[in-house]
């Protein structure tokens, strides 16, 4: 089985223009991915699909972007996200007590999707009705391999103006559900605009980096009362993940949509090699 993710894409940063830069590069990561020689059987789309969730016209946009996919898509919601406009737009999205949660069982892996939009608020939140769901759907199949997906990774990841609190309480429940689960064989987030791979709470835990433009790679600390003049946001290129299911592990794989320059082809050439390392799988030491 193999996921494609892509996250934070933000249509609607430039209301007036259809054409605007954020579209460009979602056309570009969406042209990649019906591009690849396998064809990935799912798209999750982890959030802030657009950058006002009260613009209906940027949903729009991104529905018109997407009708050209060969592959079904998942949306979840993110922080620059609305629920309202989104079903409006798209009622056939899975929702329950107003937040948009649910389980994709049509293959091998299930995937839980969480909704941690907390409205008002730029890091993520998990009340109590969101965790009862997804303490009963893990319940429910506690031994069926399972993969959550979610806008907010409940984590310090080192950027540190754009982190979440670690130990906020919607974290910690969070935590409570999720640690000692043996079927959670990962999560997969965005927010960050970076690639990032840790662990939490027990599993795996993988962020993708963005369709829109990327944050700039700076450990240090931040003084919310100095400009220092460091960079923040980077025009890198759009970039996606492939998650691969085998059965028994799931591996990620981190590209970029841009052109890549091509220094060897299967030719010829490089069958020899080819087969020696096939030859050598084969052999058991």
């Amino acid at each position: 089985m193999l996921i494609a993710q892509i996250t934070d894409i933000h249509l609607g940063f430039d209301r007036s223009n259809p054409d605007e830069f954020n579209r460009q590069r979602l056309d570009a990561t969406l042209a990649a991915l019906r591009g690849l020689s396998t064809r990935p059987d799912l798209l999750l789309v982890t959030g802030d699909i657009v950058n006002d969730g009260d613009d209906i016209e940027s949903y729009h946009r991104y529905r018109d972007a997407m009708a050209g996919m060969p592959i079904p898509s998942f949306p979840l919601m993110g922080n620059h996200d609305s629920r309202e406009p989104f079903l409006e737009l798209f009622p056939e999205t899975p929702s329950v007590d107003g937040f948009i949660q649910y389980a994709i069982d049509d293959h091998s892996l299930r995937i839980l999707v969480l909704d941690t939009l907390e409205v008002g608020r730029h890091g993520g939140g998990f009340c109590e009705t969101r965790a009862s769901w997804l303490r009963e759907r893990l319940d429910e199949a506690p031994d069926r391999p399972t993969l959550i997906a979610l806008h907010h990774p409940p984590i310090a990841t080192g950027i540190d103006w754009l982190t979440e609190d670690p130990d906020a309480d919607w974290v910690e429940r969070l935590r409570g559900i999720v640690e000692g689960r043996g079927n959670i064989v990962a999560m997969v987030a965005g927010h960050v605009h970076r690639p990032i791979v840790t662990s939490w709470a027990g599993t795996p835990l993988v962020v993708c980096s963005s369709t829109a433009p990327q944050l700039a790679l700076d450990l240090s600390p931040i003084d919310p009362e100095t400009p220092d003049d460091r960079a923040m946001i980077v025009a890198e290129p759009p970039g996606y993940a492939l998650h691969l299911w085998d059965g028994r592990h799931l591996t990620t794989h981190f590209d970029t949509a841009q052109d890549h320059e091509v220094l060897a082809r299967y030719t010829p050439n490089l069958q020899p090699l080819v087969r020696m390392l096939s030859q050598e799988k084969q052999q058991r030491h």
